[in-house]
């Protein structure tokens, strides 16, 4: 499920973009100021703690509303199932539950509302796989706690099915197995406590078609991946706060992604077109935010702080020299053939202080269309319009040695503050770096792109700029490859010539 750093496993059966004509084979399954400190300031004090302050939900039913009794058992279930579409039900406070039967859920109609009063609480038992599950749109979901379900790995509890046009508000979703809640097409997510689920807070995954226009507002996104999955299914790469699929189009603001046994926010596969700004990520065990073989996206304006301590340490004990970040961008850059509000990725007016290490570009050599260092060969998103040559992995001799590749190019990272106090952090080497690199290319013999070839590329001919940046503590920097480390003087100078108007002030609190 897509790399995790620098293992290569793929994910399993993503889906394909929409891509203008001419780029061809699908795949199948005003200047900004002198950053300040400003943002942290403002992120901190607006900062969603939806959880410690859930908001409640109406005292008594609505005109018209169905209300459903806690001391009955599968009411809710049944009312929904006798009633006809767009109608609105309201929770009594108290627990109620299901039939004790792991497949019973509600399986809400077109338009349907479900309103919960305060402590109203829809309760799994440990029995039940899902709660509110079926292909109905435009389901709201509002002002109830949804706890101790059972999904399966990779399933989820909420909105199981992936349906189209769900808003999801005021809820709160915990200690569930599998994801608390997954995404369909024009989802809102807005002001929700996902807390302490086994996998994921949320999995924005459709198995058929696309997710587009994705909502995900001022929520509270914290303590997920309970069952600690990376090291059941070591390098999986199925964990997250959320983890993103094949989503297209992505509004990610104003949340409180922390304390998860991960990554905290993770776009994996095909993702375009998002804009994450205005969160706050902090205290994530593994990076912040991983980009992963996807497309144009702004990061601007979020406060970044004390992330992947636990994997980049143990990273660094292991004797693992590779720089582990706290922003992680893995194959993935700008691209103009695919319709965006951005044609490149910005990573601008962000604080990040005090994490492991900062931002990393990376590009797997080894890593394109029909090599077999993929396990889904076949996922080529992005193609020239010749596509019978990268329909199959026998034509070894002849791939598109230009454009068979995810590249991580055209990234501008600019006007953030960089701050590393290495007593806080508590390390003394293999942290605080800022990256752009590749391996080494070896793998298949045939390959297009072997030794320092793509090295080369994302170091000098991708486009990929850092300048106007503020570091303060005891930066170093990697380019080409793991082995090459740089002072900010080599940084700055011929051949590498990034960080230009950046400032270093060499302060460190140990």
């Amino acid at each position: 499920m897509g790399i995790k750093r620098r293992h290569w496993a793929w994910a399993a059966a993503p889906l394909a973009l929409a891509l203008p004509a001419a780029a061809g084979c699908e795949s199948s399954p005003g200047a900004p100021a002198e950053p300040t400190g400003a943002p942290s300031t403002s992120a901190a004090r607006s900062v969603a703690r939806v959880c410690a302050k859930p908001a409640a939900g109406p005292a008594k039913a609505p005109a018209g509303a169905v209300t459903i009794d806690p001391a009955v058992v599968g009411d809710l279930a049944a009312k929904t199932k006798s009633s006809p579409p767009n109608t609105t039900f309201w929770l009594r406070p108290g627990k109620h539950r299901l039939d004790p039967d792991r497949y019973s859920q509600v399986i809400p109609k077109k338009g349907n509302r479900y309103l919960g009063a305060l402590g109203a609480v829809l309760d799994g038992r440990k029995t039940n796989q899902y709660a509110f599950g079926g292909t109905a749109r435009n389901v709201t979901i509002r002002y109830l706690t949804v706890q101790r379900f059972v999904a399966p790995a990779d399933e989820g509890v909420v909105n199981h099915d992936s349906a189209d046009g769900w808003v999801i508000e005021h809820t709160t979703i915990q200690h569930n197995s599998g994801a608390g809640l997954m995404a369909g097409a024009r989802q809102q997510v807005r002001a929700n406590c996902l807390r302490e689920n086994g996998q994921y807070g949320m999995n924005a995954y459709k198995a058929n078609g696309r997710i587009t226009d994705l909502v995900v507002e001022g929520n509270e996104i914290v303590g997920n991946n309970t069952g600690e999955w990376e090291r059941r299914r070591k390098g999986c790469g199925c964990t997250g706060g959320i983890k993103f699929w094949a989503v297209n189009g992505a509004d990610v603001h104003g949340n409180w992604v922390h304390d998860n046994r991960g990554t905290g926010l993770w776009a994996d596969t095909n993702n375009n077109d998002f804009h994450i700004e205005n969160n706050v990520l902090e205290d994530n065990d593994g990076a912040a935010l991983i980009y992963e073989t996807s497309y144009n996206a702004v990061i601007r304006k979020n406060t970044i702080r004390r992330n992947n301590w636990v994997e980049g340490r143990r990273e660094a004990k292991r004797g693992d020299n590779f720089p582990y970040a706290t922003v992680y961008l893995s194959e993935s850059g700008g691209e103009p053939r695919i319709r965006a509000r951005t044609d490149k990725i910005e990573i601008y007016r962000n604080v990040l202080e005090n994490n492991w290490s900062g931002i990393t570009l990376w590009e797997n050599a080894d890593r394109f269309c029909n090599s077999p260092a993929n396990t889904s060969s076949g996922d080529c998103t992005l193609l020239v319009k010749n596509t019978d040559r990268c329909a199959q992995p026998a034509i070894a001799t002849a791939p598109l040695y230009a454009d068979c590749r995810w590249k991580t190019q055209r990234v501008d990272i600019h006007d953030n503050r960089f701050v590393l106090d290495k007593s806080v952090v508590g390390c003394t080497v293999k942290c605080g770096r800022m990256a752009v690199l590749a391996n080494y290319g070896t793998y298949p013999d045939w390959s297009p792109y072997p030794g320092e070839r793509v090295a080369e590329a994302i170091t000098h001919k991708q486009r990929n700029r850092w300048h106007d940046n503020v570091y303060r503590g005891p930066w170093n920097f990697i380019a080409h490859d793991p082995s090459r480390k740089l002072d900010f003087g080599q940084w700055q100078g011929t051949p590498y010539q990034q960080d230009a108007g950046s400032t270093f002030r060499a302060r460190d609190g140990g």
